[in-house]
């Protein structure tokens, strides 16, 4: 306990010295100064510019708009500007988007972007364009070139900045940028609630701010069990409006009355749009990233779709959300990658493009996708992703609970799920105020494998390294006794019993989560037009899951886990087809579910294998 103590008191004392000597850096070669730029409507942003106090050239404007705020505020006051960027030196700009913070206007969640506007309507591509046409004209000794870039909903910003775009903006890098707020991102999965990560974040950031501020607004008070505890005894998700938010949260009401993949979110889609985009792009991502890897692999994949002859590329490494920023992305839970895999991203990638595109510094050399290959540990550098000529391969579903590249047998499986006893979705208890465990989805699923409502399929020893890269689809062929149920498929990978431990982590037999997801049964032909199950009849799920690079070594094992429910990370369904943001106690109900192995019902696995 002691050596743990020491060890938190240095990590402590060397994150503060590192900050206060990254302070004086910045104040010894920087100089603020704070405006107030009006949009083409009249209202104002605040924006913070730290120009570099040497004047013998000129520097391009690096910009972060955020929701977050952009505080310090003050002519005096400094931020940590990324030592890596700031050495190189920059004009860097910190907004506070319309309505945030110290910026005029209304805020409106992933503000709908308008195609074709006229007069005064606005939209963020609308304010970036503005921002930027005033800080070429006014802020001194800048080059005439401009970058933007963001993490998670800065992201989101530096993506819209694509649509009719600055001339003057060159360089654009989103990353773990929000891209759907209900196919895939951080609020649903395939039409499913994040409730932990969603419900945590909007009891804070959705409270409205009816005047100017520099702070944040303090979040709802209340007893807080751990976060399974608290979020099965507060009943359906109703309940959360009526004995916490008190409907205090307009953007929660407004979510509670679109429970189907209406204009609400279809207009807030992003992929529908890059249509055109001249700025060169570097998408960022992590592979474990509980919150955006969806946005980042398909915002890059729309743009390379949609525009042949753009510049535009893609960085994945070994990271959780925002990881390659706020960690050394040398781990991940019991997972170790041999290096500093941010330092790596951040002076071989992120550096070199902003040089490249902005200050015509270097070569323009980068690979198509820089890409972190799991369980090698190394970086690849492919003229495209996916990665071209890989094999596509399947794991069938049989008997005896087994995977197999061939189907040679046939049967069902079956399980009851009941919403009173729903799956965790990790081992770790935490405060019901905590996003969620980012390490859950590297964390070891031996915890739920001897759960009679987790159907758990291994395949056999693997002979050979087998590498996949690329998406995967779990096809199911399924039955339930209710009129609705979801379901979720977990690919693992399994370390042989003969694994060496660590002193802290025992490897024999561990159950390596690779990729999980979830498809909310009533979704599975439409996000539009939901359907009912009728009970007992055996139907198709396709559940299409976020691309992987991960190597299968010689010696392990390859299993497929699938459940339906994945608590508290997940709402639960009721399991009767309802809408389930009005749903009440008396909804909730026990299913039976089976999940069926023959030629007529082939339920598998399917996936992408380098040659």
């Amino acid at each position: 306990m002691r050596f743990i103590k020491i060890l938190f008191l240095t990590i402590f004392v060397l994150s503060f010295t590192n900050s206060f000597a990254q302070k004086n850096f910045i104040k010894a070669n920087y100089q603020k100064s704070e405006y107030r730029i009006s949009m083409r409507d009249g209202v104002k942003l605040y924006t913070a510019v730290y120009s570099p106090k040497d004047q013998t050239e000129k520097y391009p404007i690096l910009i972060w708009r955020t929701p977050y705020s952009c505080n310090p505020y003050g002519d005096t006051s400094l931020t940590n500007i990324p030592r890596h960027l700031a050495a190189e030196k920059f004009i860097f700009v910190y907004q506070d988007v319309r309505g945030k913070f110290m910026s005029e206007g209304e805020f409106v969640n992933m503000r709908p972007y308008i195609p074709n506007k006229t007069g005064k309507q606005i939209d963020e591509s609308s304010d970036t364009y503005d921002t930027i046409d005033w800080l070429i004209k006014n802020v001194s000794n800048n080059n005439g070139n401009v970058g933007i870039y963001g993490i998670s909903y800065p992201g989101f910003y530096a993506a819209m900045s694509l649509n009719d775009s600055h001339p003057a903006l060159k360089a654009v890098s989103p990353q773990a940028p929000i891209s759907d707020w209900f196919i895939g991102d951080d609020m649903h999965h395939n039409g499913a609630l994040q409730l932990l990560l969603s419900y945590n974040f909007f009891s804070v950031f959705g409270k409205p701010r009816p005047e100017l501020t520099k702070n944040w607004v303090r979040g709802y008070q209340y007893d807080s069990p751990d976060a399974y505890n608290f979020f099965l005894n507060i009943g359906p998700i109703k309940n959360l409006n009526e004995k916490i938010l008190h409907n205090e949260i307009p953007f929660w009401n407004e979510v509670s009355q679109h429970s189907n993949y209406d204009e609400f979110w279809k207009s807030r889609n992003t992929r529908q749009h890059f249509n055109s985009v001249k700025p060169a792009v570097m998408t960022v991502g992590g592979w474990f990233d509980g919150e955006n890897l969806f946005g980042a692999l398909q915002t890059y994949k729309s743009i390379e779709m949609k525009n042949q002859n753009a510049f535009n590329i893609l960085v994945m490494g070994p990271w959780r959300h925002g990881g390659w920023s706020r960690t050394d992305g040398s781990s991940m839970g019991d997972l170790n990658f041999d290096s500093n895999t941010s330092e790596y991203f951040q002076k071989n990638l992120e550096l070199p493009f902003f040089n490249s595109f902005l200050k015509n510094k270097g070569n323009n050399k980068f690979a198509e996708a820089t890409v972190f290959e799991v369980g090698k540990n190394h970086w690849h550098f492919s003229d495209s992703w996916p990665i071209k000529n890989q094999d596509t391969i399947k794991f069938f579903i049989n008997n005896k609970n087994k995977l197999s590249e061939s189907l040679n047998s046939n049967g069902f499986y079956f399980y009851i799920s009941d919403p009173d006893k729903p799956v965790p979705y990790t081992a770790k208890f935490q405060d019901s105020r905590n996003m969620y465990n980012r390490n859950y989805m590297v964390e070891d699923q031996r915890f739920v494998s001897t759960r009679n409502d987790v159907l758990v399929l291994t395949s056999d020893i693997f002979t050979k390294d087998y590498t996949f890269a690329g998406p995967i689809e779990a096809e199911i062929f399924a039955s339930v006794s209710g009129t609705d149920a979801d379901f979720v498929a977990k690919v693992i990978d399994v370390y042989p019993d003969s694994a060496k431990d660590s002193k802290e982590v025992e490897w024999g037999g561990y159950q390596l989560l690779v990729r999980g997801d979830i498809m909310r049964g009533k979704y599975r032909n439409s996000y539009e037009n939901p359907a009912a199950f009728v009970p007992n009849e055996v139907t198709k799920i396709k559940l299409r899951m976020n691309d992987i690079f991960h190597t299968f070594k010689r010696g392990h094992k390859l299993m497929l886990q699938i459940q339906s429910s994945w608590f508290p990370l997940f709402d639960r369904n009721p399991q009767i087809f309802c809408d389930i943001y009005n749903a009440s106690e008396t909804d909730f109900r026990k299913t039976t579910v089976r999940i069926y192995y023959s030629d007529k019902h082939p339920s598998h696995i399917k996936l992408l294998k380098m040659n």
